[in-house]
């Protein structure tokens, strides 16, 4: 999961800052040449502005988007998760163990009536159910789990618009 910022100072983003991070998203690919084109900045500065923005942790992954069907993995579902014991000990193991579930997108500690909340991608409802109680319901600290399957998911607008 990504860490907060080393000096989270959001409101220092200036215009050019917001341009290449939202550049980046689309398409993180692209060369600092073209970057530095799209956002009207000089390449150099443009280098300089994104190694700023990963050394303050701002900019702290780029990665490839994976289609979970194109891959062999076509169901998709969130597997909420209440806990018996809310130790630390328990809550971080339990985190530890959730992220490396095969087929885990992504794992959050939650406040409410669930504790986790498990986006997952599998083959099939099978694979589902055997990924519940070989990875999750036989962790001692569980106590239940309620599963919704995804019909479809689409991707937000991200954080750098406006609230």
């Amino acid at each position: 999961m990504p860490q907060p910022p080393k000096n989270p100072q959001s409101s220092a983003l200036d215009h050019a800052d917001r341009a290449i991070l939202s550049a980046l998203i689309e398409d993180g690919r692209m060369t600092n040449a073209s970057l530095a084109a799209r956002v009207g900045l000089a390449e150099s500065t443009c280098a300089y502005r994104v190694r700023a923005l990963r050394e303050s942790g701002v900019i702290t992954d780029i990665t490839a988007r994976v289609d979970p069907a194109a891959v062999g993995r076509p169901i998709q579902a969130v597997i909420q998760v209440q806990l018996a014991s809310h130790s630390r000990a328990h809550i971080d193991a339990l985190f530890d163990r959730l992220a490396g579930i095969p087929g885990a997108l992504s794992v959050v500690h939650v406040a409410g009536d669930n504790d986790f909340h498990v986006h997952v991608a599998v083959a099939s409802p099978e694979r589902l159910r055997d990924l519940i109680l070989e990875h999750i319901t036989s962790h001692p600290a569980v106590t239940k789990t309620e599963t919704q399957l995804i019909f479809e998911a689409r991707r937000g607008s991200g954080v750098l618009g406006p609230l």
